[in-house]
């Protein structure tokens, strides 16, 4: 049986965690853009330590809405949480479902 690789336990912890964030790092009403393969997303970050974001971006988020960053997958059962990383997809939690955006490409916090 094969698994892919990124549902891995071994290649998700050896992971090295460098083109990202974690929001829990960054300060409240931080703003991010994200480009992912498909949208763009802005986030402001109310708060950095809950995950509490507002975003705008995609077919589920056309005007800010609040949201929960829950962190970054690679579609399987492993999440960074609170993370955003290049090559990952983003998970928010709003309105009582889960949404998985495409991967992202890139990633500009506003200072």
């Amino acid at each position: 049986m094969k698994c892919a690789k990124g549902a891995l336990l071994e290649t998700w912890s050896g992971h090295h965690w460098q083109d990202g964030i974690q929001i829990d790092a960054i300060d409240d009403l931080s703003k991010i853009a994200v480009q992912t393969e498909n949208n763009l997303y802005e986030i402001t970050v109310i708060s950095a330590f809950a995950g509490e974001v507002l975003v705008r971006g995609g077919k589920f988020f056309p005007e800010y809405t609040p949201a929960r960053l829950a962190g970054c997958s690679l579609g399987g059962s492993f999440l960074k949480v609170r993370g955003i990383y290049v090559g990952f997809n983003i998970e928010f939690y709003s309105g009582g479902r889960t949404i998985i955006t495409s991967r992202v490409r890139t990633i500009s916090v506003e200072k």
